[in-house]
């Protein structure tokens, strides 16, 4: 089996910022788990604050998609809030990773 590399045309690039128990459940790990799934590409880091950031680009109705995902997360975490940046950030990379 083939993997298909993601399609960028027609893409469009969220920013995300995830509040609540979100450090140490597996977030950053499911978060990208997810993402590969829906062929998206992006990255996901924890903050400083506690919450962790998503950075990822894809069709707009599979990021709407994930969105949606990330208002439940893993089962060990409880997301309070999901808040989605109104400025678009640069995603360059292919495939989703963890930063630091």
């Amino acid at each position: 089996m083939t993997e298909e590399k993601p399609n960028n045309e027609g893409s469009d690039a969220r920013l995300y910022r995830i509040e609540g128990r979100v450090q140490g459940v597996g977030f950053r790990w499911w978060t990208r788990q997810m993402a590969s799934q829906l062929g998206l590409r992006g990255t996901v880091r924890n903050l400083r604050d506690g919450s962790v950031e998503i950075r990822v680009a894809g069709p707009a109705e599979v990021l709407d998609e994930l969105e949606s995902r990330l208002d439940r997360g893993p089962t060990p975490a409880r997301v309070a809030s999901v808040e989605r940046s109104e400025q678009a950030p640069e995603v360059e990379r292919e495939g989703f990773e963890i930063v630091r």
